[in-house]
C-alpha cells in the first residue's frame, strides 16, 4: 500500500467535504445570493466531472478489464460497472423522498428575514436535511478518493469540481437550520458537519482498494465511479444550475469546465 499516495488522496477528500463550510460561511456573512456565479460554477463542475469520467476514469476501467477478458465482453462488463454506478446513486435518490431531498435551492436572503417565532421541534427538520445531504454524498466521496489513487491530476481536477459543488449545498443545510433554530452559529456548524459524508466515503474506498486489492476489482470500482459522477452531473449539478434561473450560464459554464480540464490534461500529459 502506498500511504503517502493514500494520504494525498484522503486529504483531497476531506478537503472537497469541507467546502460544504464555505457555503455555510456563505450564508452567515452575506447579504444576498450570487445565483450568476454558483450557476457558472455548478456548470462548471458537471463540465469536469463528465469529461474526466468519459475521458479518463472510463477508459482506466476498460484497460483493465481487458486484462482480464477479451473483445465484446470486456465492453459488456466495462458498461454493466458503468450503469451500476448510475443505479446505485440513483437508489440513494430513491431512498430519500424527493420532498425531503436536499439539493433543493436556498438562497443566503432567506436567512436575512427575521423570525417572529422559532419552533424548536424544526431542528429535527434541519438535521434530517444535513443527513440526507450526507448520503447524497457519500458516492462522490468515493469518486474523489478513487480517482486521486489512480491519477492525482484527475483526483485534484474531480476534488475541485466536487469542492463547488458543495458549497451551494452548504447554503442549503445552513437555511433550514437556521430556520428551525434561529442561530447561525448552530446553522454553520451543521453545514460543516454534513461535509464529512465526503471522507466518509473515501474511507469506504480505500476499504474497497485494501480488502480487494486485484486489478480486476479496480477496473469494476472504477467503472462504477465513471457512473457515479455522470449521474451527479446530470442529475443534481446542472438541474441545480438551472433553478438558479440562469440557464444559458450554466451551459457557459459547462463548456468552459469541459475546455479548462481537456487544455490542462494535454498539457500535464505532455
Amino acid at each position: 500500500m502506498d500511504w503517502p499516495t493514500v494520504l494525498r488522496a484522503f486529504s483531497l477528500t476531506l478537503l472537497a467535504g469541507m467546502a460544504t463550510g464555505i457555503g455555510g460561511l456563505i450564508a452567515f456573512f452575506a447579504k444576498k445570493t450570487n445565483t450568476t456565479f454558483l450557476s457558472y460554477a455548478l456548470g462548471f463542475s458537471a463540465g469536469v466531472m463528465i469529461f474526466i469520467s468519459f475521458t479518463e476514469i472510463l477508459p482506466e476501467a476498460n484497460d483493465i478489464i481487458s486484462s482480464v477478458y477479451s473483445g465484446r465482453t470486456t465492453a459488456l462488463v466495462t458498461f454493466s460497472f458503468f450503469i451500476g454506478g448510475f443505479m446505485l446513486t440513483a437508489l440513494i435518490d430513491k431512498i430519500i423522498p424527493m420532498r425531503d431531498n436536499p439539493h433543493e435551492m436556498m438562497r443566503v436572503e432567506q436567512m436575512n428575514v427575521k423570525l417572529d417565532t422559532r419552533d424548536p421541534k424544526l431542528l429535527r427538520i434541519g438535521l434530517f436535511t444535513a443527513i440526507a445531504l450526507g448520503i447524497h454524498n457519500f458516492p462522490e466521496g468515493i469518486a474523489t478518493f478513487m480517482a486521486a489513487m489512480t491519477d492525482m491530476r484527475v483526483g485534484v481536477s474531480i476534488a475541485i469540481a466536487v469542492a463547488i459543488h458543495n458549497i451551494p449545498e452548504g447554503i442549503a443545510v445552513s437555511v433550514p437550520v437556521y430556520y428551525a433554530t434561529g442561530s447561525r452559529k448552530k446553522a454553520l456548524k451543521w453545514s460543516v458537519l454534513s461535509g464529512f459524508a465526503e471522507p466518509l466515503g473515501g474511507l469506504a474506498g480505500f476499504l474497497l482498494i485494501s480488502t480487494f486489492s486485484s486489478e480486476l476489482v479496480l477496473g469494476y470500482v472504477f467503472a462504477m465511479v465513471a457512473g457515479i459522477m455522470v449521474y451527479i452531473a446530470f442529475d443534481e449539478l446542472l438541474p441545480a444550475a438551472h433553478k438558479f434561473g440562469k440557464h444559458h450560464v450554466a451551459i457557459y459554464g459547462l463548456l468552459s469546465g469541459i475546455i479548462v480540464i481537456g487544455i490542462s490534461l494535454i498539457m500535464l500529459d505532455g
